[in-house]
């Protein structure tokens, strides 16, 4: 599974702790969280001039987009701490773009999820936050 990649090794195992690795982890973790809590994947990584959206994807006949956020410790806060304002507003115009760009989704409700884990433990401490913040370019 995908925490064994962290299980296996020591913190000198660079493969197994870079942030990449971690962040597609995370990003595994929480797409299989989320699918079976009966969302289903649209987009993965869609990445624009104006930011990158990890996840899109549609709950009922809403679109979701979700900011995923990993933390090895909570030393400087936990992952969903870190979803600032000015990542709010990035996440915003990018979806705003998404939208523009796949006209039939655009008049759909959508949302902003966090999804933030903490490697801190074992096993990992997976945090869903739904409707997190507010669309402000819709």
């Amino acid at each position: 599974m995908i925490w064994s990649l962290f299980q296996r090794g020591k913190k000198s195992d660079a493969p197994a702790y870079a942030p990449h690795v971690r962040g597609r982890a995370a990003e595994d973790m929480a797409l299989h969280f989320l699918e079976q809590h009966g969302l289903t994947l649209v987009v993965r990584n869609f990445r624009c001039t104006r930011g990158e959206i990890d996840l899109i994807m549609r709950h009922d006949a809403s679109v979701v987009f979700v900011e995923v956020r990993a933390r090895r410790n909570d030393n400087f806060g936990s992952g969903a701490d870190s979803v600032d304002a000015r990542k709010q507003t990035k996440l915003n115009a990018a979806a705003a773009l998404y939208l523009q760009q796949h006209a039939p989704l655009a008049n759909c409700p959508c949302r902003f999820d966090v999804v933030a884990i903490s490697f801190a433990s074992d096993p990992p401490q997976l945090d869903w936050i739904p409707d997190a913040f507010g669309a402000a370019h819709f």
